[in-house]
């Protein structure tokens, strides 16, 4: 009987949880700078008894599909609008944990200096996902480059465009190529992570950035039947730490802002 109870007591505690302290959390997360906060703070959590393994992704896909599945615990890559978007076309419910940092979206060139300089027909690339590609529109119209129906619409499309003085073409391709074809345009609009990773300084090279003021928070994300398992809050603690805003301050210099 004792020996039943012993079991009963160890099922107990796993049960309605997929992450608990002293168990591996894995999660997924593209490089820069979300991998990079989840290795700062890896070691804090494995004092915790949290062992994290971090998958790095290079698109904005897998990493749900991943921890819908149950192939990851959670991911870190995405702000709620994406979010919002992929469980209402893919039909998940996947809950956002905690925000954590903002990543000003900005328009770069390698073949103009400012945004004035742009001729006529000049092509620009944005994101093919419906809100980043929004975003990317809000933020011309938000420069003067173009003129939306609704500015304040977060789904924008190249539809949704009333004014074009220079008659430019949008061309709408994977946020992740955007970098690497950047010499092939006139423009470019890229999210921060990957500006990043191309060595861009989105401070320093962007030709019109967001705001501070961005309601585009980058979050943690898992499962519902997960949400509230102790890793995963440990980890939620960790990512919202002091220590963590500081090293955001300090490595990033302004090209990703923390969100506490």
């Amino acid at each position: 009987m004792k020996k039943l109870l012993t079991l009963v007591t160890v099922a107990a505690a796993f049960a309605g949880t997929t992450a608990l302290a002293g168990e591996k959390l894995s999660i997924g997360a593209t490089a820069v700078p979300h991998a990079e906060l989840l290795e700062f703070v890896k070691p804090t959590l494995a004092k915790q008894g949290v062992d994290l393994d971090i998958k790095v992704f290079t698109d904005y896909v897998q990493p749900n599909v991943q921890v819908a599945e149950k192939k990851l615990d959670a991911n870190f890559f995405q702000h709620q609008p994406y979010l919002t978007e992929f469980n209402k076309g893919k039909g998940t419910s996947l809950v956002s944990v905690a925000g954590v940092h903002v990543e000003p979206f900005g328009a770069y060139s390698s073949k103009v200096k400012k945004l004035a300089d742009l001729k006529e027909g000049a092509t620009v690339a944005i994101p093919n996902d419906a809100t980043n590609g929004g975003r990317a529109l809000l933020l011309l119209d938000k420069a003067g480059v173009i003129k939306l129906k609704d500015n304040k619409n977060i789904l924008a499309t190249s539809k949704d465009i009333v004014g074009n003085p220079k008659k430019l073409k949008f061309k709408e391709l994977e946020a992740a190529t955007l970098p690497r074809i950047l010499n092939q345009v006139d423009l470019a609009l890229i999210n921060t992570n990957y500006a990043l990773e191309a060595k861009l300084n989105p401070s320093k090279d962007a030709l019109v950035i967001e705001g501070k003021e961005s309601p585009y928070v980058n979050i943690l994300v898992t499962r519902t039947d997960n949400k509230d398992a102790a890793a995963v809050k440990k980890l939620a603690a960790a990512l919202k730490s002091p220590e963590v805003k500081k090293f955001i301050e300090e490595k990033y210099k302004g090209a990703v802002v923390s969100a506490f």
